[in-house]
């Protein structure tokens, strides 16, 4: 599933092409995502320029200011700018012609992903039903060793569970989580409300600079990521413990331990990760 850093690969990669271009035609071959697509959407798009293309969590946010389009990529989603677009495929969805021949191209194979709309008499996109509840960004000023130390407070969980429970730091995936607690020195059991000032400092530093470091490589292809312009991603390349399991740790030579958390795969080190 493509996360925070595939997600702005993806808006990084896009906003240069299509901000201040006007929809010319909107195309819905399949409506039935995992939210409806409303059957309004070609009107409500129609004519309309793109302002900026903003993220929140892992939700790319295009805003037309008369409304903000909400795109989720979901599990398998892909959005692709083809300057010379060929013949629609089974699973490509959704097509947004814009001003100058190019094409937005929305395609999802298993069909988790979503295309809303947000109209501006509505409120503030941040009301939205899938947006409201979405914790503090990671990648934002807004986040601080102090402020993860303030969440985790009196909570039970291990603090790879509440990372990925996504509530209160949004985009920090499974793949980053297991980096980010590698980095800080932290074992993924170890109970989130009972970390230190100290160590949680450590934990939103490594956390900040994962994220930075994945966008940076592309995002991680795993399966079926690809950016705006149709390339793989390699952080997966430069991981120090994820998909590593009986691998010698690159900094003590430790081999990587994989054990299960709620389903997931967790990887460490269990010296340099001791508590």
């Amino acid at each position: 599933m493509p996360e925070l850093p595939e997600v702005e690969v993806v808006r990084r990669g896009l906003e240069p092409r299509v901000a201040g271009l006007a929809v010319e035609r909107v195309t819905v071959r399949e409506t039935r995502l995992r939210w409806p697509i409303a059957g309004d959407l070609a009107e409500s798009l129609h004519g309309r320029t793109l302002r900026a293309l903003a993220r929140r969590g892992k939700y790319l946010l295009f805003d037309f200011g008369t409304g903000t389009l909400i795109v989720h990529l979901g599990m398998s989603g892909q959005l692709r700018w083809l300057d010379h677009p060929g013949p629609p495929q089974r699973h490509d969805h959704v097509d947004i012609a814009m001003s100058g021949g190019g094409v937005l191209r929305f395609t999802d194979p298993r069909r988790f992903g979503a295309v809303l709309w947000h109209p501006a008499a509505g409120g503030s996109v941040d009301l939205h039903p899938r947006l409201a509840g979405l914790g503090v960004e990671p990648l934002s000023e807004a986040f601080s060793g102090e402020v993860l130390y303030r969440l985790t407070r009196k909570r039970s969980l291990t603090i790879k569970q509440w990372l990925l429970s996504g509530r209160e730091v949004v985009g920090v995936g499974n793949i980053y989580a297991s980096e980010s607690l590698f980095r800080a020195a932290i074992r993924p059991t170890a109970r989130a409300g009972r970390l230190s000032r100290a160590r949680c400092n450590a934990l939103a530093q490594a956390i900040t600079q994962t994220l930075s470091d994945a966008i940076a490589r592309g995002g991680s292809s795993l399966r079926d990521f690809v950016d705006s312009a149709g390339e793989q991603g390699y952080f997966q390349l430069d991981c120090l413990v994820y998909g590593r399991a009986g691998a010698p740790c690159r900094r003590c030579g430790t081999s990587i331990v994989l054990i299960r958390q709620q389903q997931r795969a967790s990887y460490f080190c269990p010296a340099c990760q001791a508590h």
